[in-house]
């Protein structure tokens, strides 16, 4: 069965850090000049370095903001309502927006520390979501 639910465009600006996701990692830009990390990937830094590298990061972080969804957009996410939304300040300092999964959506608080989870939807896809550190 196909996967019916919203999938990332994949870019080639955006590809390496899908393909760290396929492997069940992540590795945000970092720029060469002033290091700071940056998440969406872009040619330039806000320094307005061209130059960049692809660099690991732990996965851990924190919920800055979310949202409960009640109202599937579509019928292949009927079956997860009500689920959570999530920006995650990731410890590197740029947010990250996914799920927020295997938690009570009425436990999520601002400010929660979650870590990196892995779904593998297809063999060509990974997708990212955010988990709670401290279990359920």
């Amino acid at each position: 069965m196909a996967y019916e639910k919203f999938v990332p465009e994949i870019t080639p600006l955006h590809a390496p850090f899908w393909d760290a996701v396929g492997a069940h990692r992540l590795a945000l830009q970092r720029c060469d000049a002033c290091g700071a990390f940056r998440f969406i990937p872009s040619e330039l830094c806000t320094c307005g370095s061209a130059s960049s590298t692809w660099t690991p990061i732990a996965g851990t972080g924190e919920v800055f903001t979310y949202t409960v969804v009640h109202r599937a957009p579509t019928p292949a996410y009927q079956a997860d309502v009500p689920y959570v939304i999530a920006h995650v300040t990731i410890d590197e300092g740029p947010r990250l927006i996914s799920n927020l999964v295997d938690c009570d959506p009425a436990r999520v608080h601002i400010g929660m520390p979650v870590r990196v989870v892995y779904e593998d939807v297809s063999p060509d896809l990974t997708l990212y979501k955010f988990e709670p550190r401290d279990g359920k």
